[in-house]
């Protein structure tokens, strides 16, 4: 199997949070994803495996993505471990994605930046040809980091992609977490907050929405429409 887009998350709703929009854009052009949330978020004050799985399933539908898959590393104790490595990497060479999509490595919350460590980790344990790791071995082409942090991390995008039409879809998506969200105080400035940030990155581009990517690697244009339209 060989699939467009993976995006890694540490729990359930970060990968819809720091790029919903891209991800329902990437479905609705038929593009293939796969969603891996690292754990299941538990154990959370009003949450459940069982509530988190049904949510997590219902944002992915929202998006528009068929496949979702939650591996059984522990929530709260992710770490960048060879035997994470592996199952991450096992999940690497099944699906063959051509493009990462992870957290970025700064955050206020321990599991967001282990989960940065560990997937960029997982995209090299991928590529091995003498391992014990079941499939064929895989090398994602690109990998980028997505925006959802406990902290008001500064940073300079590499690029910002445009999810004006896009953006009702992730907010749908987002509310599928009444598990997270219904039980807060602020649960109605917490969609707003999201709107608010995603309207700074898009007027960046004379956009309505936008969200924002950050890339390590060099980052190759080769088409010459698509240089125009930077």
């Amino acid at each position: 199997m060989a699939i467009d887009v993976m995006a890694i998350g540490a729990h359930p709703d970060d990968v819809e949070i720091g790029m919903g929009g891209t991800i329902a854009a990437l479905t609705k052009a038929g593009k293939s994803v796969v969603l891996v949330d690292l754990s299941d978020g538990e154990p959370t004050p009003h949450g459940t495996h069982e509530l988190r799985m049904t949510e997590a399933a219902a944002a992915a539908k929202a998006l528009g993505v068929t496949q979702r898959i939650t591996l059984d590393i522990t929530n709260r104790e992710i770490f960048d471990t060879v035997e994470n490595r592996k199952k991450l990497a096992a999940v690497i060479r099944e699906y063959k994605p051509k493009t990462l999509f992870i957290p970025y490595w700064e955050d206020g919350h321990p599991d967001h930046i282990e989960a940065s460590s560990l997937a960029i980790a997982a995209r090299f344990y991928a590529k091995f040809v003498k391992t014990d790791l079941p499939f064929e071995p895989h090398y994602p082409y690109k990998f980028f980091h997505y925006i959802t942090t406990h902290i008001a991390v500064r940073f300079m995008p590499s690029f910002i992609f445009d999810i004006s039409e896009s953006m009702e879809t992730k907010l749908k998506a987002l509310t599928a977490y009444q598990s997270q969200f219904a039980h807060k105080a602020n649960t109605a400035n917490v969609f707003e907050k999201v709107s608010e940030r995603n309207r700074f990155w898009g007027e960046q581009i004379k956009k309505t929405y936008g969200e924002p990517f950050v890339c390590k690697e060099n980052i190759n244009i080769h088409d010459a429409d698509a240089l125009l339209t930077l």
